[in-house]
């Protein structure tokens, strides 16, 4: 049984905050093909407009040839997945998808 989402949860962070959480990634040694990847609006909106739909919860995964996957899955009210409707991959990797360098990916 899912645990629903806590709807007061303000997942907001400061630009230090998060530069310091990216910052301590790069800098752990763990192996990786990419830092970052970016998705399209239009599919993330499409998943979250789903009816029923409250949040997302995302997976890390690997694809067929090792490089790093994020999975994205619409979330009920319930907290559970909703994996009749949209799931989202094919993020646009960093590199060579990478934003201009600022405080997150210094």
């Amino acid at each position: 049984m899912g645990r629903p989402l806590d709807p007061t949860a303000d997942h907001r962070i400061t630009l230090a905050e998060g530069a310091a959480l990216t910052s301590r990634y790069r800098k752990s040694g763990a192996e990786k093909a990419t830092e970052s990847g970016a998705f399209n609006a239009k599919p993330v909106l499409g998943l979250l407009a789903q009816p029923g739909c409250v949040g997302v919860r995302f997976y890390r995964g690997l694809t067929a040839d090792g490089a790093p996957a994020l999975v994205l899955v619409g979330v009920d009210a319930e907290g559970n997945d909703m994996t009749e409707g949209l799931v989202l991959d094919q993020h646009l990797p960093c590199p060579p998808y990478c934003g201009d360098g600022n405080a997150l990916n210094g």
